[in-house]
């Protein structure tokens, strides 16, 4: 199986609800959910979804690379999303991201994220082939 490798980004919210951005056991790499935030904890894109759904990429993929892997071993994503009316922006932005690579995904609407800035948070689970 692998030993279990956990990855912290320095978030506060880590340590406060015992979570780790991402944990790699073995091959398989687990991201959690991923808000549209920067370095400050502020939200990015604030009424924008595909900035947002972008941000949430680029701080999975950087979560991914940590745990040595790319967005190409993803093999599922989860998007939470507060309206799903703007899917076609999530798409987009998702598309961009894992054209070729495809993995299985859901698009959930959810009552609230944490902040109610934010329009989506996202998942990902990946393995990496050694």
């Amino acid at each position: 199986m692998g030993d279990r490798q956990a990855i912290q980004s320095g978030a506060p919210w880590e340590a406060l609800a015992a979570y780790s951005r991402a944990v790699r056991v073995g091959a398989h790499v687990a991201v959690s959910g991923t808000a549209p935030v920067d370095e400050q904890g502020e939200v990015v894109g604030v009424g924008d979804p595909y900035q947002q759904a972008q941000r949430c990429i680029e701080i999975i993929a950087a979560a991914l690379q940590q745990a040595g892997a790319g967005l190409e071993h993803v093999v599922r994503t989860r998007m939470f999303v507060t309206d799903i009316g703007h899917w076609e922006a999530f798409a987009r932005a998702h598309r961009e991201a894992f054209d070729g690579i495809a993995p299985a995904t859901t698009m959930v609407e959810v009552a609230q994220l944490i902040d109610p800035r934010m329009l989506i948070e996202i998942e990902a689970d990946a393995i990496v082939e050694d």
